[in-house]
């Protein structure tokens, strides 16, 4: 064996984030702590199995890093653990089939860090996730971890520390975008004690798992942002509220802040400055409305979790009346990086209406779905056909919804658009959380809005009748034409109704709940009327509307769709044109989505 490989320890690095762990990761890593206990005192190679956070590329997990020599695999399998160990660990070979093959190309990548789906990414908040073990507090250390604490409790002041996070241009990464230094600047400057400072990980937007993955993967950044706040402010005491249902966050979280306090980053006293900051933990009420700020605090305070009107600001009576300063859990992750770099640094990266980077879960009809992080002013084009690999199948991109259940549905035509606060808004969306659903030319956009009223509906909170009777009544109106019970004065119903919850609803969550409604009429027009006028749903999705035909000129007779088919409705020889037969089609639509040749297609309610 040769020094180069004996010259340091080998590092394998296995994805433990939710995604890869319901992929059989744990199995996988426990694999090669197995193969690896078997190995000859005699080797001459050091090796370390570690657990990591998520990688990011979800699709083709579970991962596997072989570090120094930056070697990346993907959906790794039990089986696969020997061949790693003999050619990428005990030598410096590689495994081919595990490494990543671009979809259209074909080729081949060493490391994971030469593909679209990842050089196009800028990571801040996501910097240590898939690098280090979350359970382990010096992994974090090593890669400066806990440096910007120290830089804030012995160089700098509390002004200047806000005076840093204000000039750096960091906005809330929760939804709202409020700036993050004047919401601490005014918690500092509020009378009344004790002060307290939250981080919001009641992540519960569908499609959505930033949150989650950086409470998994790096729970220690957190931290370390939440006790900088801390001592900008002048607060003993935090809360981190976690969705109920994030069982690995709320347990990778409670060990780092353990850990924290043997380390002296918690507690009293921190790094001898005298400085007191404890953090505790509180399970989410499972609601999803308790992601509003005000919902949430109630909930910590052990009451109903509804939302008050936000006329006296949080920072001046948040939680137990006291001034608060509540940030979501990216918010938190920028801050170390920002003291230790400088306001500049961040300043310099990211757009006009948006410093910084944001992390997107991109998720739906694309072929690299998984968590990224780009900087700010990246176009909607880069992010889902470059670093997503575009549309699975290669079928038409139709649409992409982002801001979570309350955004907006963006098409084609903006797909130019540059990513950020303002220009989200501008097009009837909104940056949320990040969320990032990317839908196709089988996607029904009245299916869609009512899909997301169903939802915010069921998870309204019912203290205001403008959201809790609204949301009713549309999703109401929304079903009726999706039987094909529709009307044409349904559009300037659906449109009425939007109008009165905006301007009349209590909180957030009612006033931007039409938005999915507003946008699929305003760029959808044509797919309501279609439903309304002709009782035809285009994308084949609404059963009521929906009836399949094969074009025989455009059918070669391949009996896939046949064989596809659960309800045996498809009829026809090999090589010969096929039909359906009407009466046995449950419109399920596994024939138009697996057939190659475009040959089936929906039939115009006026043709059934």
């Amino acid at each position: 064996m040769s020094d180069l490989i004996s010259a340091e320890k080998k590092k394998i690095l296995v994805c433990c984030g939710t995604g890869c762990v319901a992929n059989g990761s744990i199995k996988v890593y426990e694999e090669f702590i197995r193969h690896l206990s078997g190995l000859s005192d005699a080797a001459a190679v050091e090796a370390v199995v570690k657990s990591t956070g998520c990688n990011g590329l979800c699709e083709r997990g579970p991962i596997v890093k072989i570090q120094p020599d930056d070697i990346s695999y993907f959906k790794v399998r039990i089986e696969d653990v020997p061949e790693i160990i003999e050619k990428s660990v005990l030598d410096t070979k590689v495994v081919d089939r595990l490494l990543y093959h671009d979809n259209t190309t074909g080729k081949s990548f060493r490391s994971h860090k030469d593909t679209d789906f990842y050089k196009g990414q800028y990571k801040i908040a996501l910097r240590n996730i898939g690098e280090i073990d979350p359970g382990n507090i010096d992994d974090y250390i090593v890669r400066g971890g806990y440096s910007a604490l120290k830089k804030a409790l012995f160089q700098l002041s509390p002004e200047e520390i806000i005076g840093i996070i204000k000039k750096s241009g960091l906005r809330g990464r929760g939804g709202a975008g409020f700036p993050t230094g004047m919401k601490w600047e005014e918690c500092k400057n509020s009378e009344g004690s004790p002060k307290y400072v939250i981080c919001n990980g009641d992540e519960g937007d569908p499609g959505a798992f930033m949150d989650r993955s950086i409470m998994e993967g790096d729970p220690n950044s957190i931290i370390e942002g939440m006790t900088v706040c801390a001592h900008a402010v002048g607060a003993e005491e935090g809360y981190i509220y976690i969705r109920d249902e994030y069982g690995l966050a709320l347990k990778n979280m409670s060990a780092a802040i353990r850990e924290a306090e043997k380390h002296g980053f918690l507690g009293e006293d921190i790094l001898g400055s005298g400085m007191i900051f404890r953090i505790n933990i509180v399970r989410g009420g499972g609601a999803f409305v308790c992601g509003e700020s005000t919902a949430l605090m109630a909930s910590i305070e052990g009451k109903v979790g509804e939302p008050r009107a936000k006329y006296i600001h949080s920072t001046k009576k948040g939680l137990w009346g006291k001034p608060t300063v509540l940030n979501n859990v990216e918010t938190w992750a920028n801050i170390p990086e920002i003291i230790n770099k400088g306001w500049e640094w961040f300043n310099s990266i990211g757009a006009e209406h948006g410093k910084g980077t944001k992390v997107f879960s991109l998720v739906g009809k694309v072929k690299n779905t998984g968590l990224v992080e780009v900087p700010l002013g990246t176009t909607l084009r880069e992010l889902i056909m470059n670093i997503g690999g575009g549309i699975i199948g290669d079928r038409k991109f139709k649409a992409v919804q982002t801001g979570g259940p309350s955004g907006g549905c963006i098409p084609e035509k903006h797909l130019d658009l540059e990513v950020d606060f303002h220009s989200l808004e501008s097009v009837g969306s909104m940056m949320g959380s990040g969320g990032m659903i990317v839908m196709d030319d089988r996607t029904c956009m009245v299916e869609v809005a009512k899909y997301y009223i169903k939802f915010l509906s069921e998870e309204s909170c019912g203290k205001c009748i403008p959201c809790r009777e609204g949301l009713r009544q549309m999703l109401n109106v929304l079903q009726g034409i999706t039987r094909g019970e529709g009307k044409e004065s349904d559009i300037n119903l659906l449109l009425e109704l939007g109008e009165m919850m905006k301007e009349a609803s209590l909180c957030a969550l009612g006033k931007t709940a039409p938005n999915p409604v507003i946008t699929t009429i305003r760029y959808f027009m044509d797919e309501y009327l279609e439903h309304i006028l002709n009782k035809n749903c285009p994308a084949g999705v609404c059963k009521p509307l929906t009836m399949f035909e094969i074009d025989e000129d455009l059918c070669w007779g391949c009996g896939i769709c046949k064989k596809s088919c659960p309800a045996d409705a498809i009829r026809g020889q090999l090589k010969a044109p096929h039909s359906i037969d009407v009466s046995r089609c449950i419109r399920c639509g596994s024939c138009i989505d697996i057939c190659s040749f475009k040959a089936i297609h929906t039939a115009r309610g006026a043709e059934k």
